[in-house]
Parts: C-alpha cells; structure tokens; sequence
C-alpha cells in the first residue's frame, strides 16, 4: 500500500526525511514496523541507521517534540493541535507539545509584493499611506506587517506564504498515511487514535490557511461581544471608607473587550488586514505595572469574557495564550488570531454548566451523569466509571470555593476517563484545553486569582435562564412540534409499510454486533475441522498403502503411501500454523 503510494519523486523525498528524522530521535523501530524501511529501500532510497546517542537521554515526549520541530510546520502544527487532546495524552505530554512554537524566518518583500498585489487589487503603496516592508512577526504559514490608512488608521497586514498550500497538503497526504499504518501496525499507538486526530488535524489546518475564515470569526465574536459591559467593583475592603478606596476605577476609554476590525474590502483568502492593537502583550507581565494597570481587574475580565464566549455564545477563542491576548489601557482586553475557534451546541454548554455546577458544588451524581454523557456509546463499566468519578468529587467536600483549582480537577476527571481508555469528543477536548491555559493565565496575572469564584456566578445565571418560563416553554413547543411532526407523517409511513408487504418486497435487516467475525470464526473452524479429518485419512489410508506389497517404490517404500504421508505431514504443519495465527489475533 505505502509503495503504490510513492507516486512523486517530491512525496518520495519527503518521506525520506521524515523517516530519518524519526530514526535519529530513536524511533526506529517504529519505522521497521510501519513499513516505511522497506518501501524506501525498494525505491532505492537508502536510510542511515543509527543509536541516535545524541538523544538518548532525553525522556519520550521531549524526543518527539523535538522531532515534530525538525519535521517542518506542518508538525509544529499538529503538535499544537494534540496538545489540546488531554484526553489522549498523560500531563507530561501536554507540558511538551505546548512548548511548541511556530515560528520561521521572514521573507523578504520582493518575494511577497507580486501576490500581495494580486490580493489587494492594486500595489501595496497605492492603497496605504505606509507600509512597512519589514515583518513584525513571521511564522511558517504567514508574516504580518503594519501599515496606515489613507485616513490614518494603523492597520496590520497578515499574509500568507506564497506557495505554502502544496507544501501543506503533500505534508497532510503523508499524515494521513502514516496514520493508517500506525494504526493498522501498531497495536500501542493504536490507542492514541492516530487516523482521527490527523482528520481534526486536516480541518483545523485547512481552516487555518484560508484567511476569511479567520475573518469571519473575528467578526462573530466582535457581534457576541458588542454592548458588552464588565461590571468591575473597586477592589479595595467594603469596609474601608477611605477616599483611595471610595474613589471609583476610571472608566475605560472604550469597549472592555477589544476584537480587531476587518477591513473586508482587502482580505480574503491569502491577505488579512485588520485594525492594529497598540497593547502590551500577554507575555511581557512586568510591563503591566509599569502601565499602571491593575493585574486583578485583568484577571477577572480576561476570565468572565472567555466564560461568556463558552457558557453564553458557544462559540469562543480556542487558542486564548499570552501571545494572542493584549492588555490596553483603562484595563481593556484585546484577543487577537482567531485561526483555532471551538464551537459548542447548545446541549454541549448545558452539559458543561452541569458539570462545573457538580463540581463546584460536589455533586457527584450530577458529575459522573455528564461524563458518561460524553463518552457516548463506546463500551464502558459504568458503575466502575461512576465510582471512581464518585471518589474524586468527595475528596474536595469541605473544601472551601477560593481552593478549588477548576482547570486542575478538569485535568484529574479527564485522566480518569483516560484510565478507562475513552475520549472526548474532539469539541470537548479543545475546550478544557482553552479552559485550562485561561486559569493559568488568570493565576499568572494575580496568583490570588479564583477561578470558581468568578466561573459561579456566571453558570448559576446560566442554570436560572435555562429553567425559566419562556425557554421551558421553547423547548416544549420544539418537542411538540417534532411529536407532532412524528405523528403526521405515521399514516404514510404504514401505507408504505403495507405496500410493501402486500407486494412480498419488506425485508427486515439485523445487524448483530461483531456476527460477521463470529461467521468468519465458524468458517475458519470448518475449514481447519475439514483439514483436520483430511489429514487423519491420508494417514490411515497411507497406513493400509503401506502393508500392501507390490506398486511402484522410493526409499524401499511404497510411493502411494510415502505420498500419503508427505500430504499429511503438510496438511497438519498448515494445521498448526493456522491455530497459531488465531490464537496470536486473538491475543492482540
């Protein structure tokens, strides 16, 4: 299969790279059983073996880390993506795929202008006012550069690599290979899902190189945040009637929540431009008192906004780390690269406000239904699963709300549902990934930071509109009407029933869980049976050949039944080698 794959001398070159790459971080082995060794070979490209001493020292994740960086950015990439997968991996490989950053070095202008020209409709020079050549950030997929408007307005430009999309795509083809081995080869990666992940990969990374997909984003949660108004209280003692804690915060100047502009009449799919944000980053903490912005306000705004995106909207910032969030003067919030968004349905954000509730509260019943909820129909213990869930939920009775670490105990319930090998549907995943980088931020701002503080507020107003009288009342008519919707259309549903009948063409079809293996069984077991009866009648046959004097001879033997014998010695070898092969696919 790999070797009818090896269509280009490009794709060809590439797999040659990654297999290296794998072998000198010491994965070799997986590189043997994967097959890719020997199609290699028979395409006359010769792989370096070695002991990858260089390496050796380091612990597993930090050598595939390492590995995804040397593989290119398309690897960088899909380590970010399963860095959101805490369903799938221990914390320590969380830790290391985070560390993971895509970063690359700027293309020089000239060779950006023409298609930057092409995108625009017109030069760079003609549209702007300015326009700076020299990037502000480069990564593999994009460079951004600022600019301003003829009307003054600063703008940033992101831009997309010429020639970055065939790149991707053979990179996504060998993904999606290499998955397909890995999980067809090797039963211990097999756990890890691998085809699936590089599906939501594929998504993911295609919705990141089309740029008005980004934009499209940008501009919904602009719409979810406009009108919105954070209802900050002075952070001094109520009790302190001093005239610095009386005195009121400033106003912000501007929207609390700051979601850049687009400029739609020059973006599309390769070019973004966008409003500039003039903010101090998230990674540069230690200029914030310097700003005189208070880091407290910031916590709780930066955390109340990412609530209200996935409690409220259900549509929200997947990606919300340091490098895409900005603080503005008068305490405002800026979010930026809206590439990676998570959506949830509105069941979805029920279930999560039912579990946070749970665990806030230490309902444990409450807790262990919305987790069985979401592992769906795989085949599971469910008292087993309900006990353990059960366990960890006591263990914070009595705890009062300012200890509990809401992203930690998502990260201990997420690790029980790993020890019973499940998986989160991959929307649920992103989330308690986003949910847990928003506590860490949160604590960095303001090491006092409560996140169940700030969460309950929000879910108990979420719980209170979903049990009031107008969305109980919405929820029943839509239950009518689909009853109803049932119920009309039944008489037609049994005169085709009928008719059918009457004309000998109902078929009624069974689908039993695992019949056709059971079959394959039985097949199997008949055919060795046959085998087995075959193989006692040449030797009984050969037996009575033997006492009979005459016919032709080898050896001094009789040919028929020395014949008799070979036969039977070949029926019983094949005998045993197809119980072995059966036992061996049971056993994995």
């Amino acid at each position: 299969m790999l070797w009818q794959a090896l269509t280009t001398v490009r794709d060809l070159g590439r797999l040659h790279d990654i297999a290296s790459i794998l072998i000198r971080y010491g994965f070799g082995d997986m590189v043997r059983r994967m097959g890719l060794a020997n199609a290699l070979e028979k395409a006359g490209r010769a792989l370096h073996w070695s002991d990858a001493q260089e390496f050796a020292h380091l612990p597993p994740p930090a050598r595939v880390r390492r590995a995804l960086e040397d593989m290119g950015p398309t690897f960088v990439k899909l380590g970010q993506v399963l860095a959101t997968r805490v369903d799938l991996f221990e914390p320590e490989w969380i830790t290391e795929f985070s560390k993971l950053q895509d970063s690359a070095p700027p293309l020089p202008y000239d060779a950006l202008r023409q298609q930057l020209t092409e995108d625009l409709g017109a030069p760079p020079e003609d549209i702007f006012a300015a326009f700076d050549p020299v990037p502000v950030a480069a990564a593999s997929i994009a460079q951004v550069h600022r600019a301003r408007l003829k009307d003054g307005s600063e703008v940033v430009i992101k831009v997309r690599r010429p020639g970055i999309r065939p790149v991707i795509e053979a990179d996504l083809r060998w993904l999606a290979r290499l998955a397909e081995l890995a999980e067809a080869q090797s039963p211990e990666l097999r756990g890890f899902h691998p085809q699936e992940v590089v599906r939501q990969f594929s998504r993911s990374l295609r919705n990141e190189l089309d740029f008005a997909v980004e934009c499209r984003n940008a501009e919904r949660i602009a719409e979810n945040f406009a009108g919105y108004a954070d209802p900050d209280e002075p952070l001094g003692d109520p009790g302190d009637l001093s005239a610095e804690a009386a005195a009121e915060p400033p106003p912000p100047a501007g929207p609390v929540i700051v979601i850049p502009r687009v400029y739609w009449q020059w973006s599309g799919e390769r070019v973004c431009v966008q409003t500039f944000i003039d903010g101090i980053s998230g990674r540069r903490l230690a200029a914030l008192d310097q700003a005189g912005l208070d880091r407290k306000m910031l916590a709780r705004r930066g955390a109340r906004a990412v609530l209200k995106m996935i409690v409220e909207d259900g549509f929200f910032h997947a990606d919300p780390h340091p490098g895409n969030v900005f603080y503005l003067p008068g305490n405002r919030i800026a979010f930026i690269d809206f590439g990676m968004v998570g959506r949830l349905s509105e069941l979805r954000r029920d279930q999560l406000t039912r579990l946070l509730l749970g665990l806030v509260k230490h309902d444990s019943a409450r807790v262990a239904d919305v987790m069985l909820d979401w592992t769906g129909n795989a085949a599971v213990d469910e008292d087993g699963l309900t006990l353990e869930i059960q366990a960890f939920v006591e263990q914070y009775h009595g705890v009062a709300l300012k200890q509990l670490k809401l992203g930690g105990m998502l990260s201990d319930l997420v690790a029980i549902l790993r020890q019973h090998q499940l998986e989160l549907p991959a929307d649920l995943s992103l989330l308690i990934k986003a949910f847990i980088s928003l506590e860490g931020m949160g604590r960095e701002l303001d090491p006092d930071f409560e996140m169940a503080s700030e969460a309950m507020p929000m879910l108990e107003q979420a719980m209170r509109a979903r049990y009031a009288p107008a969305a109980v009342l919405k929820r029943g008519w839509h239950a009518a009407s689909e009853v109803f919707s049932l119920l009309a259309g039944l008489p037609r549903d049994l005169s085709r029933l009928l008719r059918a009948a009457r004309r000998g063409r109902l078929e009624v079809h069974i689908d039993v869980l695992h019949l056709k293996r059971v079959g394959n069984q039985l097949d199997s077991a008949a055919n060795r049976l046959v085998v087995g009866i075959v193989v006692a009648a040449l030797i009984v046959g050969s037996s009575i050949v033997m006492t009979v004097p005459g016919g032709p001879s080898l050896l001094g033997l009789p040919l028929f039944g020395l014949l008799g014998f070979l036969g039977a010695v070949a029926g019983s070898l094949w005998l045993l080698l197809s119980i072995w092969r059966s036992g061996k696919a049971d056993r994995e």
